[in-house]
């Protein structure tokens, strides 16, 4: 049989097509009172780069309905960027008229060994996270977020997915491959596992299987990313999956680039006690005067503001008394002049993140599905 390189695996496969907007009448997802530069705003606000801006304001001008793809390994506890992050910005993906696939990517975690490969254990994790997601206040009502489970839908549509697999791996070398083994929350010097040099051609095969028009992960995924706009133009695909990546929290502690399940005290777990958050936040790297690498000025720009569009701060009278930052390009300021002290910053961080994490908190203790599910979670050895 003649080959034809340019042709891919499946026709089912097209997908990232651009159409024409319908009437505003017959898309009710879509906003009514933003303009299109509003809902771009938005939608680019997630992304602490976007891979290209371009064609952003052409999607969201064009089709009614963007997907927004992201995914998770169940691999442990709920940290703090997973969980609030997370919400902040499928909640505006949701608001600019965005559809969400939250892709729970149970066989990927088994390929990469989490919770020790056993399938079981990974899909407990998985609706822990679910769970959490709902309690925090992700805008899920209607079909604005679709949860949905990688071994299922593979097994569901083996005929498209693995095809579409097959043919990444074929078309890239294994350099190309092993350069995104970051995804992974490894390195390319890693004594790799062969289901870990499968696992970015799967990853690269998600963006088209769920025929994703923006692929919202954080910035140490980006590398499968670029693969997938590689892969558009070895099959002469037009229309690209727009790369949105979100900022990656670091760890609590100096010099954590970003936080670390295995390590309770770089991070704030979505269902910490009070007490334990304002422990972690009063040991946390705060160095007075320096906001450059301080991961509790990080929480409060991403986190806190985002949240709750201001930052109270509650000191004694004199030292000013009560102050409300309500930019944070005006708590920067005075931080760095000295005006606002570790002191006082670090219990105002852990005051608002109690208050964000409560509902949470609430969920987890007095319904018995969430309950028994955080125990067994609790009990799981985290594995690399």
């Amino acid at each position: 049989m003649e080959e034809n390189d340019q042709t891919p695996p499946s026709e089912e496969m097209q997908a990232l097509s651009v159409t024409p907007s319908a009437s505003p009448s017959s898309n009710p997802s879509t906003p009514q009172v933003m303009s299109l530069e509003e809902r771009f705003q938005l939608v680019r606000s997630v992304g602490e780069e976007c891979i290209q801006e371009d064609e952003l304001r052409n999607l969201l001008d064009k089709k009614p309905l963007p997907i927004c793809y992201d995914g998770f390994e169940p691999s442990g506890r709920m940290h703090i960027a997973q969980g609030v992050m997370k919400t902040i910005n499928v909640n505006k993906l949701t608001k600019a008229g965005c559809k969400v696939k939250i892709w729970i990517a149970d066989w990927f975690a088994q390929l990469n060994n989490k919770m020790g490969g056993d399938l079981k254990k990974i899909k407990t994790v998985g609706e822990y996270l679910i769970e959490i997601w709902k309690a925090v206040g992700m805008d899920i009502d209607g079909d604005k977020v679709e949860f949905l489970w990688s071994s299922d839908e593979i097994n569901s549509r083996a005929h498209e997915y693995w095809p579409l697999v097959m043919d990444i791996a074929r078309r890239n070398k294994l350099p190309r491959i092993l350069r995104c083994v970051q995804i992974m929350g490894r390195s390319e010097q890693d004594e790799l596992t062969a289901a870990q040099i499968f696992y970015p051609c799967m990853q690269c095969a998600d963006i088209f299987f769920l025929k994703a028009d923006i692929c919202q992960l954080g910035m140490d995924q980006r590398k499968v990313n670029v693969l997938a706009r590689e892969y558009c133009d070895d099959i002469k695909r037009k229309n690209k999956p727009i790369i949105l990546s979100h900022h990656m929290l670091p760890g609590l502690q100096q010099g954590q680039e970003k936080m670390s399940k295995s390590d309770p005290s770089s991070s704030i777990f979505m269902e910490d006690e009070e007490a334990e958050v304002k422990t972690k936040i009063k040991k946390a790297y705060c160095p007075p005067q320096i906001a450059e690498g301080n991961p509790c000025l990080e929480y409060i720009k991403y986190i806190i503001f985002p949240w709750f569009h201001e930052f109270k701060v509650e000191s004694n009278p004199e030292n000013g008394g009560e102050k409300v930052y309500k930019s944070f390009e005006e708590l920067v300021a005075d931080y760095e002049s000295g005006g606002l002290h570790p002191g006082d910053l670090k219990p105002a961080l852990a005051k608002a993140l109690n208050t964000i994490l409560q509902p949470v908190r609430d969920h987890f203790s007095k319904d018995p599905k969430a309950k028994d599910l955080l125990k067994r979670v609790k009990g799981y050895r985290v594995t690399r």
